[in-house]
């Protein structure tokens, strides 16, 4: 019964993370901002660093499973 929320945050965090990963290395490829009024290099790092967190989330609460 409580692995039904776990689940459910696991798979949130997860594509919220691969979605974040993928929207900015597309525009870094493409060499559009990802944040307008920001430094370029560091809009871009602070969205990885997001993104990877958000999958570590994910794999967190899926080990709790």
């Amino acid at each position: 019964m409580e692995s039904g929320p776990a689940i459910f945050a696991g798979m949130v965090f997860g594509l919220f993370g691969a979605g974040l990963l993928t929207w900015t290395a597309t525009r870094v490829r493409h060499g559009r901002p990802v944040a307008h009024g920001v430094s370029p290099v560091a809009s871009a790092t602070l969205a990885s660093v997001a993104g990877i967190v958000a999958l570590a989330l994910a794999a967190w609460c899926l080990t709790r499973v």
